[in-house]
């Protein structure tokens, strides 16, 4: 019976097929790294930055020796961040990060993606700006005056900011927030007893939230919670907040019976979750 390899022995196997196969491709210009890892004034004590060639291009992470078992991988906008034992050869982790290498460039391009996303989707605070509003976008205004006020213009579909020609830029934030806020109670006010009396249900009451990673909650005693981030989105994923919330009143889970009674106030649902998703707060105007 032929005796089972090592998994250290396993690891430099993939490294010299992968080596192998590298060596065989034509010579191309260099590419630049996949991804950046932490500058070195910013890297965890006893850490070190190293660079490894991948088919997708130079690869920068971050390497920390700890008294963990096993090889782990923890990729952030920083970039891949891998922690070892310290047993563990250098050439070892080269062949995990290499049996890894799909997963770990999948996911750095999202990355950079969304970091991308980011960049293209920051607002600038000031005259002639775009402020997304209910799916469109509302132009900023500004004007000088001594005190502070906020007029929306449908017509013009222009918001008109009045500050002191002094004002700090988050003068300009703060006014604008507090006016999307105030459009968000009205809103929400509308549209929660619309969708509670198709639902049945009766909820206690609500209140604006300014979560980060969270569009709405319900709790069991019938307290809503609705993002007023949600007014940079248009009605279809407002409503669909609204009734995701409310349908907890009847099922306080996600299960197939609670995506059954979303539906049936609510029948494309899926297309609103989906734009949801793909736009999180972190694309949105920062104040």
């Amino acid at each position: 019976m032929q005796a089972k390899s090592s998994p250290s022995r396993r690891l430099r196997r993939q490294s010299e097929i992968h080596a192998m196969k590298a060596a065989r491709k034509p010579a191309t210009a260099e590419q630049p790294p996949l991804a950046l890892a932490s500058s070195p004034a910013a890297l965890p004590p006893g850490a070190s930055l190293r660079r490894l060639k991948l088919a997708a291009g130079m690869l920068d992470y971050v390497l920390l020796r700890s008294k963990r078992r096993t090889i782990g991988f923890l990729i952030s906008d920083s970039g891949l961040r891998v922690t070892a034992p310290r047993w563990v050869t250098l050439r070892d982790i080269e062949a995990a990060i290499l049996g890894k290498e799909s997963w770990i460039v999948s996911k750095l391009r999202l990355r950079q993606e969304r970091a991308s996303q980011r960049s293209a989707c920051r607002m600038e605070w000031r005259d002639g700006a775009a402020l997304p509003y209910l799916g469109g976008a509302l132009t900023l205004r500004l004007h000088a005056a001594p005190v502070a006020a906020i007029h929306h213009h449908a017509a013009s579909n222009e918001l008109a900011v009045h500050l002191p020609d002094d004002a700090p830029e988050q003068a300009l934030k703060d006014i604008v927030k507090y006016w999307l806020q105030q459009q968000a109670h009205r809103l929400f006010a509308e549209r929660l007893p619309l969708y509670a009396e198709r639902l049945g249900v009766q909820y206690r009451a609500f209140t604006l939230t300014s979560a980060r990673t969270q569009w709405g909650s319900c709790t069991a005693a019938g307290m809503i919670r609705l993002n007023w981030r949600l007014m940079h989105f248009a009605h279809e994923q407002i409503d669909y907040v609204v009734a995701h919330e409310l349908a907890h009143l009847r099922e306080m889970n996600h299960s197939p019976r609670f995506w059954a009674i979303v539906a049936s106030v609510f029948p494309d649902y899926a297309a609103a979750r989906k734009v949801l998703r793909e736009r999180g707060p972190e694309l949105l105007p920062v104040f």
